[in-house]
């Protein structure tokens, strides 16, 4: 049978939500769009743009069907693109009692489902009852607000199913949005989770002021990292230089656009863990994201990993950013 995405919804208010709403109305007719607050909605409605995210773009709003009821836009959409962030996603996932198990599960969640310690692909196979062939994962290195101001950028679409992603590559493919397509799911969605972590680490350095020379050296062995956990916990031919690997890694690590790059540089200048959340406008969700791989690793496949131990003491012990740094630092080659 061949498929189909029919239609699609979008399911988060943020700025990447944003980001890929606009994107698939640059080529569907109409999309639907669940957002949890009602407020923001009837703000969006009043104004023409996200009141709170990317409010520079506009939108024709007569072509969106927005609703705050999770349930029926799931009932109404054939295909769902997931964009919350994913410390949230448990608290709307939890609300859903529709069938999901015909649909497209779109995931643009850059993050591992928290309290599970799953990819949100994997969740969705588990939880949900979904098939293997409709799961999709979207992997960069793209920035929301590169896509907002119509710069030239780059996605990684991954489907099993080759189709399929081709066919929602098209969605949201344009002049300014370039796409690639993989079958590589669990290893993008991984690398998407793990570039979150290095970027703070890029960041933490970046504040310590150590130099553009430690940076690349932090970066090369990053990746190095990066290749030998996804390659024991999802083994397939992929190569690491691809970018939706190592492009997604160095762009959220050095970007000025990067949240996780931008937490990690308030640490590495003296802020606390605690002050730089609550300096935070937005989720730094590599902080997620290190306890969860942590977690992973610990309990198998006990992959060497250095720069994420280093960033777990950091964050979650309370070790202090540059002797924890300085720990490391002759293990890179």
């Amino acid at each position: 049978m061949t498929p189909s995405l029919g239609r699609i919804a979008v399911l988060g208010g943020g700025s990447w939500a944003t980001a890929l709403a606009k994107l698939l109305l640059g080529n569907e007719e109409r999309i639907l769009w669940y957002m949890r607050r009602p407020d923001r909605i009837q703000e969006f409605l009043k104004y023409g743009h996200n009141p709170v995210y990317l409010s520079d773009v506009t939108f024709d709003t007569d072509r969106i069907s927005f609703s705050d009821d999770i349930n029926r836009v799931i009932s109404e959409a054939d295909t769902l693109v997931l964009a919350v962030p994913s410390p949230y996603l448990l608290s709307h996932l939890e609300k859903v009692d529709a069938d999901l198990r015909n649909k497209n599960i779109v995931s643009a969640v850059k993050g591992i489902v928290p309290e599970q310690n799953v990819t949100v692909t994997d969740y969705f196979l588990q939880h949900f009852g979904c098939e293997d062939v409709r799961m999709l994962a979207i992997g960069g290195p793209c920035h929301a607000e590169e896509v907002a101001l119509e710069r030239l950028s780059y996605l990684t679409i991954a489907c099993h199913d080759r189709e399929r992603a081709l066919l929602f590559a098209r969605s949201i493919g344009g002049k300014k949005l370039k796409t690639i397509i993989s079958t590589d799911v669990e290893g993008l969605e991984y690398a998407a989770v793990l570039k979150n972590v290095y970027a703070i680490a890029g960041g933490i350095v970046h504040g310590m002021k150590t130099g553009d020379n430690f940076m690349a050296m932090l970066a090369c062995n990053a990746a190095r990292e990066m290749r030998r956990f996804i390659d024991a916990i999802a083994p397939c031919p992929r190569d690491i230089c691809h970018s939706a690997y190592l492009g997604d890694l160095l762009v959220t690590a050095y970007s000025r656009f990067s949240r996780n790059h931008n937490f990690g540089s308030m640490i590495g200048k003296g802020y606390s863990v605690k002050a730089a959340m609550m300096e935070m406008e937005m989720v730094a969700e590599g902080y997620y994201a290190t306890k969860c791989i942590h977690e992973i690793n610990e309990a198998g496949p006990h992959t060497e990993m250095p720069i994420l131990d280093c960033m777990f003491r950091i964050l979650y012990e309370g070790v202090n950013p540059h002797k924890a740094i300085r720990a490391i630092t002759g293990t890179f080659c």
